[in-house]
């Protein structure tokens, strides 16, 4: 709960839930179609970590990392017109990372999936798809891994984990996945 938006503001219910963990839902957010409409700067847990697969805290840890960034750069880029080009990768690489973690309702995605995408965003491999194109790569990466490297997916569901060997073969199966995408879209430059 909080008054006006304001997280500071004193509000006696809150004591209790910010000791067991809160995470915090944003209107703007939900409006510019980002659901769950999570704020993972503000929002804290004590269970976190523990509640995770091995992999995906692998993966999650970068991905939290990169919006956060993001969110801030989103910020200081509406204000700005001369970013350099690191600058200019953090926020490409943000609205990607944004795009590719929106979940439609009602939709569950196994965590091993989630993993291959989180990765797969996290190491490049979308930085020049079109952010209109990434809801269809991600169903489509989806039935890759499905029919052509289930035993990946399988891998990392048994394991719980990103083992060297499970990583070179998830580089593999994304890399080739990637390529044959690739020619389907305009790249950005």
């Amino acid at each position: 709960e909080t008054q006006a938006g304001d997280v500071s503001a004193y509000i006696p219910t809150n004591v209790i839930s910010i000791t067991d963990g809160q995470i915090y839902l944003e209107t703007s957010l939900f409006n510019a179609g980002i659901r769950p409409a999570l704020n993972i700067g503000i929002s804290v847990s004590r269970v976190g970590g523990n509640a995770q697969i091995k992999a995906m805290k692998k993966v999650a840890g970068p991905l939290k990392l990169e919006l956060a960034q993001y969110r801030a750069l989103e910020a200081f880029a509406k204000f700005g017109s001369d970013l350099d080009k690191t600058t200019q990768q953090q926020l490409r690489r943000g609205a990607r990372l944004v795009e590719l973690m929106k979940q439609k309702q009602y939709s569950p995605v196994p965590v091993e999936k989630q993993v291959a995408l989180i990765y797969a965003a996290t190491n490049g491999y979308v930085d020049d798809l079109p952010v209109d194109s990434l809801q269809r790569f991600e169903q489509e990466l989806y039935e890759f891994l499905d029919s052509a490297h289930a035993d990946v997916l399988e891998a990392i569901a048994t394991t719980k984990d990103i083992t060297p060997e499970i990583k070179e073969k998830l580089d593999a199966a994304i890399g080739a996945f990637v390529e044959g995408f690739r020619r389907t879209v305009a790249v950005v430059q």
